[in-house]
């Protein structure tokens, strides 16, 4: 159990994981054992415990795979990574290290005020039942059967038929950098 985990806690966590998998189906795994040939109880039960110590080892920390020829070996800096992510263990971070994200970049939150301000400019020109589609479509999302309930279309797919008509009349009204497109 201690070649597995170097603490006294991570040796008791797979005591317990060996006591609960021999448990397991009402012993089924203590009932397999033939005691007809040369070996004896307690070899065959040190093997089952082991081996159930690896499994509880990949299951928690993953398999160690050997890298494919030509490729380069990452598995010890993966194992590394993966071991302190389930342990929650880290590294020692000085705070000069740690970003920010909480305030925003100034000149993005500038960018992102314009196109909301040019959004709302161009559905301002839209007809009142053009957002009112735009606004039960995309903000309530409701399928276009219901839409066409709503607003009185004939179809579903006289729905989808304006939807394209009027996304085609804003795309044409905003400016590329509203659209996410460069040129």
């Amino acid at each position: 159990m201690h070649r597995f985990g170097h603490s006294y806690d991570a040796a008791m966590d797979r005591y317990a994981y060996v006591l609960e998998q021999l448990h397991r189906d009402q012993f089924r795994r203590l009932r397999r054992f033939a005691s007809a040939g040369p070996g004896r109880f307690t070899t065959w039960l040190v093997v089952v415990a082991r081996r159930l110590c690896l499994d509880y080892h990949r299951r928690r920390y993953g398999r160690s795979r050997k890298p494919a020829v030509g490729r380069l070996d990452l598995s010890q800096a993966a194992v590394g990574v993966r071991r302190r992510l389930a342990e929650l263990i880290s590294e020692e971070i000085p705070l000069t290290a740690i970003v920010d994200y909480s305030t925003p970049d100034p000149e993005a939150a500038a960018q992102s005020s314009e196109r909301a301000d040019a959004v709302r400019a161009a559905l301002r020109t839209l007809e009142p039942r053009d957002r009112v589609l735009l606004k039960l479509r995309f903000e309530r999302e409701l399928p276009a059967h219901a839409i066409a309930d709503v607003l009185g279309f004939s179809t579903q797919f006289d729905v989808y038929r304006r939807l394209r008509v009027v996304l085609a009349l804003l795309g044409k009204m905003l400016p590329r950098e509203c659209l996410g497109t460069s040129s």
